[in-house]
């Protein structure tokens, strides 16, 4: 199996590399292993959702402010 570095899933997933060592340190990325101080993460690893962010949909039909 091949591995990256926390620096290159950064880079693949538009992401700081302090928030890819957290995805690692939370168990939210597939067989990413510690090894020292660094993680080894698969080269085939998805990103993981970010739970903070939820989609909104807006109704384009229904404006309150009226039409003019």
């Amino acid at each position: 199996m091949e591995y990256i570095t926390v620096r290159d899933a950064a880079k693949k997933w538009c992401v700081s590399e302090r928030w890819v060592q957290e995805y690692c340190r939370t168990g939210r990325v597939d067989g990413a292993s510690r090894f020292g101080r660094s993680w080894m993460i698969p080269k085939d690893a998805e990103k993981p959702s970010d739970p903070r962010r939820m989609s909104i949909t807006v109704s384009q039909g229904n404006n309150s402010e009226g039409d003019m």
